[in-house]
C-alpha cells in the first residue's frame, strides 16, 4: 500500500530535511494521473502545498513519454519564524534568500522535482519546466475623472499604465485578455534599443517600450526581418499606445511604423 509516509519520504529526499508535514504521496498521485488523464489534459490543484500533483505529472510524463500538463495554485501563506512546527522550512527558506511563504516551498519543490525526474530519465524527452504567475489587478489604471479638474485627468490618462508595472507584467495582461496561451513559446530580441516579444513563433509581435520617431524605421525594419526568419502563418502586432512617439511626435511615428510593418508583413 501507499501511505502518508511515502510522501514524507518524498519531500525529504528532495529536500533533505522534513520542511513539509504529511504530503501527498506522489506514487498515489502518480496512479490517480494514470488511470485519468491523458495526453493533452490538464492536472488542476487549487491546493498545491508541496506541490506533489505537479511532481506526479512530471513522473508520469517521464513513464509514459505523456504530455500532460499541470496548473497548481498556492496561496503565500505567510511562515512564522517562531512556530516550532515551521522552523525548519523557515531556516531552509532563509539559507535560499527567499521570502517565507508556503508558496515559496512549492516552487523550490517543483524546481528539484523536476531536476531528479530528469535524472531518474535521461533519454526520455521531458519538458519540466514551469511558469510562475501571481494574482493582481489591472495593469491599466482605472477611468476616475475628477469633475472639478477635468484637464488634469485628461492629461494623466495619457499613460495610463500603473507606475511601478513592468514591461513583463504588461505581456501577461495582452496575453490573458486576447485569450492566448500562457505557455506558447516566446523569444525575445532586443531591435533599434527596444526589447521584442516573439511569440507562438512569430503569430505575435509585441514591444511595449517608449518609441520615438528615430527609432521607428529600424524598429519596424528589423521587427519584419525577423517575422520572415520566423516565417508564421499569420502575425499579430502590438505596440503600447502611450510608448508611441515618446519624443512628442506620435501621429508621424505612429504613421512610420504603420507604413513599414503594412509594406513588409502585408
Amino acid at each position: 500500500g501507499i501511505f502518508t509516509r511515502h510522501g514524507t519520504k518524498d519531500i525529504s529526499e528532495l529536500f533533505e530535511e522534513r520542511v513539509f508535514d504529511f504530503p501527498k504521496p506522489v506514487a498515489l498521485l502518480e496512479k490517480v494521473i494514470e488511470q485519468s488523464a491523458v495526453d493533452g489534459d490538464i492536472v488542476l490543484d487549487f491546493f498545491a502545498g508541496s506541490g506533489s500533483s505537479a511532481h506526479a505529472v512530471m513522473k508520469r510524463n517521464a513513464a509514459a513519454a505523456g504530455n500532460i500538463r499541470f496548473l497548481t495554485v498556492q496561496l503565500p501563506e505567510p511562515l512564522d519564524p517562531n512556530n516550532r512546527d515551521q522552523k525548519t522550512a523557515v531556516r531552509f527558506l532563509e539559507k535560499l534568500g527567499k521570502p517565507l511563504n508556503i508558496a515559496e516551498l512549492t516552487k523550490e519543490r517543483l524546481r528539484r522535482a523536476g531536476e531528479k525526474t530528469r535524472k531518474e530519465n535521461p533519454d526520455a524527452d521531458l519538458d519540466t519546466g514551469f511558469r510562475v504567475y501571481k494574482l493582481t489587478t489591472s495593469n491599466l489604471k482605472p477611468w476616475q475623472p475628477d469633475p472639478d479638474n477635468l484637464e488634469a485627468s485628461i492629461l494623466d490618462a495619457v499613460d495610463n499604465v500603473l507606475s511601478d508595472r513592468s514591461e513583463d507584467d504588461l505581456l501577461v495582461e495582452l496575453l490573458l485578455k486576447t485569450g492566448i496561451d500562457l505557455t506558447m513559446p516566446q523569444e525575445t530580441r532586443v531591435i533599434a534599443g527596444r526589447t521584442v516579444h516573439a511569440l507562438g513563433g512569430g503569430a505575435l509581435m509585441v514591444c511595449l517600450g517608449n518609441i520615438g520617431d528615430e527609432q521607428a524605421e529600424d524598429l519596424g525594419q528589423g521587427m519584419a526581418d525577423w517575422v520572415d526568419g520566423l516565417d508564421p502563418a499569420q502575425t499579430t502586432v502590438y505596440f503600447k499606445d502611450s510608448g508611441i512617439g515618446s519624443d512628442g511626435n506620435r501621429a508621424a511615428t505612429k504613421a512610420n511604423l504603420a507604413a513599414i510593418l503594412r509594406q513588409r508583413l502585408g
